[in-house]
């Protein structure tokens, strides 16, 4: 359908470039004509001052007018006058001294000079007229111009002639590819659910962070299923005049029944599905008629009619309930962060276009990189490409995937920036005492890579652990080592410098925030009890309750503030008395990172081990 409205659209232009062209040409003619001819007082004024050489008398010999054609000397033109007597213009030529002669006048085409002239001018008229029509939506096929068409759906049709995606191009999402299976077979075969009294769901919502491969994975059950694959995201329908969205809605619907069986897929319906009637400032009128249409359509088209809406999100509780109720958005899949396996899955779909070394393990990768979605995946791969191709090598290697993972996790080194001794020094043993710590605990580490250039985060440093396990729950131990680690910067200071900096803001903050997150939502603290007393203070600025009040009384509130004090001060004189423990570990590691700027996670615990023999030898 729009591939039609496209070629009419070009064929239209065509005939009117070739209508101008003709146009422009006729009016160039006239107006050369035009430039070309004399007046009378011209032409006696030419004469008279011998400008003529000579002259041809065009003559219809049943009438005394006639036409002069004059050849001018010094401009090597011609002119052409108008003339009421001839006999009289001979005489008056030939006394002056110019040559002349007489011819009979050249017959001209009625049609080239009177008919042609008058068709290409209603021709140009009327194609204008038809352009403006079109483009203004007043006939039925109009596409309509930007000026009018806010009525009109944004959604892009995809069919077979478009580059197909199937499950084969989706790696990692096992189980979420088997629960969308069953929606291709209804697609391919409808008879057999239909014929049992099976209902497929009209709605499916793909749930789960950003990046995880929730419009991948809708592309993929349509190419499976070979059907049309309308896709807009949710903030298309939205406009500035209030219900403009409720039209697109309608339009999307209807092309999508012309088009059934299909799937239509929008992507971050958040932005038009959120809770109704709550934010700051109440309501949203545009986005509410836009939610309502949208919702009086899911209901309007009926059970196994072939059409079946797809959304994704990363924000599914600030949809609001109705879109979620049986009958519409009836089914939830979870496409949540891929395990090791499914890294591995990632990868070598993303490598087949990459060269990679022999040292290159993409299952050692995939081991590494726990938490990573597959647009991380991706998106490491990418940097190791360009780091690669930085250096005019024509394959990947291992050591521009260690350095993309850096780029990626922290951000770019800024090794140009002056720094003083005395900040890397105190930089040195911040990262230090970091390291140790992640060493030493066991459920935080190991340490990957340590070092003292600055970058684009703003860190003067920094410590990247590397997880080498998926886990689904964090338990208290773990948390309590995470705030252990974090104070581990400003302990070594501390000890080395007897004095503190201000570098050890961040870690404070993260320190403080899972501590008050361990007493008030996970119920981590026997002096508070299990209980909630998270106060969600983002609910107002995500459309919840703007009017925020605390749900607990001064008493709870000092319980709160004493049992998260007690965890950073537990959690402190851990970390120091590790650090003081490990001294020796500290000096020969902030000195290796003042002579080499970074240390990998071989060298570090190389400083354990030769702390280890020396102490050997010194029993």
């Amino acid at each position: 359908m729009d591939n039609k409205k496209g070629k009419g659209l070009g064929g239209m232009s065509i005939i009117l470039m070739i209508v101008a062209v003709l146009l422009i040409f006729w009016v160039t003619n006239q107006s050369q004509e035009r430039n070309r001819s004399y007046t009378l007082d011209q032409y006696r004024e030419a004469v008279e001052s011998q400008q003529v050489e000579s002259a041809v008398i065009y003559q219809d010999k049943a009438v005394p007018t006639g036409q002069i054609e004059l050849h001018l000397a010094d401009e090597n033109e011609v002119r052409y006058v108008n003339i009421s007597n001839v006999s009289e213009e001979e005489e008056y030529l030939r006394e002056a001294g110019v040559e002349c002669e007489l011819a009979a006048v050249p017959k001209e085409s009625v049609f080239m000079s009177t008919i042609f002239p008058t068709l290409i001018m209603v021709v140009a008229v009327l194609a204008v007229f038809a352009f403006m029509r079109r483009q203004s939506g007043m006939n039925d096929g109009g596409a309509g111009a930007k000026a009018m068409n806010f009525g009109k759906s944004r959604a892009r049709m995809m069919t077979d002639k478009d580059k197909k995606v199937t499950f084969q191009d989706v790696a990692g999402l096992k189980e979420e590819k088997e629960e969308l299976e069953e929606i291709v077979d209804f697609l391919k075969e409808p008879g057999k659910y239909i014929q049992v009294g099976a209902r497929i769901p009209k709605g499916v919502l793909l749930e789960g962070p950003p990046g995880t491969g929730k419009t991948l994975l809708a592309k993929a059950v349509a190419g499976e299923a070979g059907v049309p694959f309308f896709t807009i995201s949710g903030s298309d329908f939205v406009e500035m005049f209030v219900g403009v969205g409720a039209s697109r809605v309608r339009d999307l619907f209807e092309d999508a029944k012309k088009n059934a069986p299909c799937i239509i897929f929008i992507d971050e319906i958040d932005a038009v599905a959120r809770r109704r009637g709550t934010g700051m400032g109440g309501g949203h009128d545009e986005r509410e008629q836009t939610l309502n249409q949208l919702l009086v359509e899911m209901d309007g088209f009926g059970v196994n009619e072939g059409i079946i809406v797809m959304a994704a999100t990363n924000r599914v509780d600030i949809l609001d309930p109705a879109i979620l109720r049986p009958g519409r958005f009836d089914r939830k899949v979870v496409v949540g962060r891929p395990d090791v396996q499914g890294r591995f899955e990632i990868l070598s779909v993303h490598a087949r276009t990459k060269p990679l070394g022999e040292d290159v393990d993409l299952r050692q990768i995939a081991q590494t990189t726990a938490g990573f979605t597959g647009a991380d995946l991706e998106n490491l791969l990418n940097e190791s490409a360009i780091l690669a191709a930085k250096q005019a090598r024509m394959y990947i290697v291992q050591e521009d995937i260690r350095r993309a993972f850096v780029k990626v996790g922290i951000g770019s080194e800024k090794k140009s920036r002056v720094i003083s001794e005395k900040d890397r020094k105190i930089t040195a043993y911040h990262e230090a005492g970091h390291a140790i710590l992640f060493h030493l605990l066991p459920d935080v580490g190991p340490v990957y890579t340590v070092s003292i250039i600055p970058t684009g985060a703003g860190a003067a440093g920094y410590t990247m652990p590397l997880p080498e396990k998926d886990e689904m729950f964090n338990t208290r131990g773990e948390m309590l080592q995470d705030i252990t680690v974090s104070l581990g910067g400003r302990i070594a200071e501390e000890i080395i410098f007897d004095d503190i900096t201000t570098g050890a803001s961040q870690d404070i903050k993260q320190a403080t925030s899972l501590a008050k997150a361990m007493v008030t939502k996970f119920g981590m603290s026997r002096e508070v009890g299990l209980i909630n007393y998270d106060s969600d203070s983002e609910e107002v600025f995500i459309g919840r309750d703007l009017a925020h009040t605390r749900g607990y009384g001064e008493e709870v509130a000092g319980k709160i503030d004493r049992e998260v004090k007690r965890i950073i001060d537990e959690c402190y004189d851990k970390a120091k008395a590790m650090i003081t423990e490990h001294i020796d570990v500290l000096h020969k590691c902030a000195e290796l990172l003042l002579e080499k700027e970074k240390i990998s996670r071989e060298e570090f615990e190389s400083l354990f081990e030769q702390n280890t023999q020396e102490e050997s030898t010194k029993q």
